[in-house]
């Protein structure tokens, strides 16, 4: 994240801008995936179930990681210095906070293959989403490998917990 980070430093690449190209277009709609009211249902959703199942630490993470999530991206989005029309921008807060959400929302799954592809298709739906709006694609990836960071530390701090099939 910090090498992508001190890369594209200085602006758009041609990634980026074949993104942009898209900004008018109905990829807009994909902005739903990374909607702060939808993670707070989201995040909601998965207390409940971790509460229900008893796994106490997995709810207390399943509450922290995403504030974490989003006091890493404000300490770190100054120190690269990028923006976007005008507003710091790398690493994106709100592709961050929906990768952490979703891998929550897996490790409350108990990892279960359903929960990865789905994972993993509603987080590239939400850096489209951003990747064509507000943010270069780039600040997404970069949100991508922090996210995907916070996350492991999680599943390793809490272990995994085995679960019926």
């Amino acid at each position: 994240m910090v090498a992508l980070g001190l890369a594209v430093r200085s602006g758009s690449t041609a990634v980026d801008d074949w993104f942009h190209r898209y900004r008018h277009s109905p990829a807009r709609c994909l902005l739903f995936f990374s909607d702060p009211r939808v993670l707070a249902l989201v995040v909601i959703a998965t207390l409940a179930v971790a509460l229900y199942r008893r796994r106490w630490q997995l709810a207390i993470a399943t509450v922290v990681c995403p504030l974490l999530a989003m006091w890493l991206v404000e300490l770190l989005k100054p120190l690269f210095g990028r923006k976007s029309d005008g507003v710091l921008a790398y690493p994106s807060g709100h592709t961050t906070t929906m990768i952490v959400v979703v891998g929550m929302v897996v490790l409350v799954a108990g990892v279960a293959r359903w929960a990865v592809l789905v994972a993993v298709a509603v987080c590239l739906l939400g850096m489209i989403g951003q990747g064509v709006t507000y943010h270069y694609f780039t600040d997404t990836v970069g949100a991508l490998l922090l996210g995907a960071a916070i996350v492991g530390v999680a599943a390793l701090t809490l272990g995994r917990a085995p679960h019926r099939t």
